[in-house]
């Protein structure tokens, strides 16, 4: 079929100078990066001849100069060390004023005075102030609050002694539990209490497999001859690439 068409194709012979072929070339030339710097390599290749002191070359230097950092930083390391002004730090205004801020901002200082005089306090014994304190310590006190009375001797067969004791037993805690120290320290096992029980009943309501029964363990035997299955086996012999 392609044959014929490519005998054509070595046959087929255009001319160079048809407008096509020059429109071509031109945008070839267009789009050559090797023309596109041609002129810039023949420059580079004749050389240039800059002199030392030319403008260029000066600007550029200082231009490096200013922003060279040594150069930024030699003015202060010639006059580092060289401190002119005051002889000492208190006749210094600015030192001065330093040193009265960190005075006052300092809480030591600050507290200084407090903490001096606050152990030199006279106060007089009969002060009001101190009379009223002593009254309000004596009745807030628990030793003069609490006056213990007299032992009481009571017959034990008295009916009020033998009511208060059978309260203090019906109140007491330990004769409450008195018949629960039995079980103290003796085992007991789970199994058969409600809540085991009610455990395993909700396991087996939620058992998958006592729920749902495998499709392998169902005995099931396929008729060969139904007509589903023989329209099957002709539908699959007419589907068949072989």
């Amino acid at each position: 079929y392609t044959e014929a068409w490519d005998a054509d194709k070595k046959t087929i012979h255009v001319m160079p100078d048809t407008p096509t072929i020059l429109l071509a070339k031109a945008n070839a030339a267009n789009v050559s990066h090797k023309l596109y710097v041609q002129a810039w390599e023949e420059a580079k290749k004749k050389g240039y001849d800059m002199r030392a002191d030319a403008i260029p070359i000066r600007s550029a230097k200082a231009s490096r100069d200013i922003a060279s950092d040594y150069k930024y930083k030699e003015t202060h390391e010639k006059e580092k060390g060289h401190y002119i002004g005051c002889r000492t730090a208190q006749e210094d205004p600015k030192l001065s004023w330093a040193a009265r801020a960190m005075m006052l901002q300092n809480d030591r200082i600050y507290r200084k005075a407090y903490h001096d005089s606050k152990a030199q306090v006279h106060i007089p014994v009969d002060a009001m102030s101190v009379q009223a304190a002593k009254e309000c310590q004596t009745l807030v006190s628990d030793i003069d609050y609490r006056q213990y009375l007299h032992q009481w001797t009571c017959l034990p067969d008295q009916n009020d002694v033998i009511h208060a004791r059978k309260a203090y037993d019906l109140q007491s805690d330990n004769v409450y539990k008195s018949d629960l120290e039995w079980l103290r320290g003796i085992g007991w096992l789970t199994e058969g209490s409600v809540d085991v029980v009610k455990a395993k009943k909700a396991q087996e309501l939620l058992n998958e497999r006592l729920y749902r029964t495998r499709p392998d363990e169902m005995k099931f035997t396929s008729i060969t001859d139904t007509p589903d299955v023989v329209q099957a086996k002709i539908n699959a012999l007419q589907m068949s690439d072989v």
